[in-house]
């Protein structure tokens, strides 16, 4: 820990940069955990170092993903819970490039904070080595940056980047989808990371007990249920690729089915989801019911229960939900691929 540098004018400002010292010493042995054998660097430098293993394949392709936790965070600081929100970051960068087939090699993070207090950004870079070990993947570096006058003293905001690699040739091709192949869903821990916008709208969160008990979420409190961290499907996908010809990936986030689905889906064909098949969370029951929103208007904007949906010929349907399952996936067929110019269709 550099002892040495010290500004008493800009601490003066509201910048203490020996608190940023102290906060890198807390989180290296979270770091640690998530070491891989291509890391090459420690943290503290300009830049994060990662020699990449290209053994095995013809033409290696890097595909990167970026992403925040967005208002889910308001939850975070409501609860004084900061442990489980790193883990939201990483999810939702290593699960969008998992759609291409990618393995993700490495993360950054970057925390902007109001008032850089050392043992609440280890909890936050503890969640992020939580999700990197998920991942298999290397958090090689990061920025915290202390921003007073910028965001309040005891807020902070958050995002990441993360890098995979795959062989060209196994770059998920969805135009080998055809009509009859299945659509298994993966399914979500909660809400993930998208919609607390409209969350925090219906549940005033500012005003309400997020910690008393809720009969219709099994007896947890709001607040633990909303904070759930978002499911990492990376092994899961990998140990599918590994074993059955996938033809699409969706990672199901701000837009719901509606959105997400029709991005792996080519022209002419459509995802035909049975809604009696969706297995619907409790929490978007109550989320529907407290807000009064529309059927159509949930499956638009949540996750609804699926954080993930595979497409799969229809004969290796079975091997598809066996591997999954043996991944600790639930996994279940919620509807096929039919001819249609509409891309999803929920009946």
């Amino acid at each position: 820990m550099n002892t040495s540098s010290r500004s008493e004018s800009y601490a003066a400002a509201g910048v203490d940069i020996t608190a940023g010292y102290r906060a890198v010493e807390l989180m290296k042995k979270h770091i640690r955990r998530t070491e891989t054998p291509g890391v090459c660097s420690d943290v503290g430098g300009f830049g994060g170092l990662f020699e990449p293993d290209f053994a095995g394949m013809e033409k290696p392709v890097l595909v990167s993903g970026t992403d925040g936790v967005g208002t889910k965070l308001k939850i975070a600081f409501l609860m004084d819970k900061h442990d489980t929100v790193g883990i939201d970051c990483v999810a939702m960068c290593v699960n969008d490039i998992i759609c291409c087939g990618a393995a993700p090699l490495f993360f950054l993070d970057y925390i902007a904070c109001g008032k850089n207090v050392p043992e609440r950004i280890e909890q936050i870079v503890k969640g992020v080595c939580d999700g990197c070990v998920q991942a298999g993947a290397a958090l090689i570096g990061g920025e915290t940056a202390e921003m007073p006058g910028f965001y309040p003293e005891n807020e902070y905001d958050l995002a990441g980047y993360a890098t995979g690699l795959v062989d060209r040739a196994k770059i998920i091709d969805s135009k080998t989808m055809r009509p009859g192949d299945a659509v298994i869903a993966l399914p979500s821990s909660g809400v993930h990371s998208n919609g607390f916008s409209l969350v925090r709208k219906i549940f005033d969160v500012e005003r309400a007990d997020l910690k008393a008990p809720v009969a219709a979420l099994g007896g947890k409190s709001l607040g633990e249920t909303l904070l759930e961290p978002t499911r990492i499907y990376v092994k899961s996908v990998l140990a599918l690729l590994r074993e059955v010809n996938v033809r699409g990936i969706s990672h199901i986030t701000g837009g719901g089915f509606y959105e997400n689905i029709p991005r792996c889906i080519p022209d002419g064909l459509c995802a035909r989801i049975l809604r009696r098949s969706v297995r619907v969370l409790p929490i978007f029951d109550l989320i529907a019911e407290k807000g009064q929103i529309p059927e159509r208007d949930m499956f638009n904007t949540f996750n609804m229960g699926v954080g993930m949906s595979v497409v799969v010929p229809a004969a290796d349907t079975e091997k598809a939900l066996s591997v999954l399952r043996s991944e600790g996936e639930n996994a279940y067929v919620m509807g096929e691929i039919v001819p249609d110019t509409e891309k999803i269709k929920l009946v």
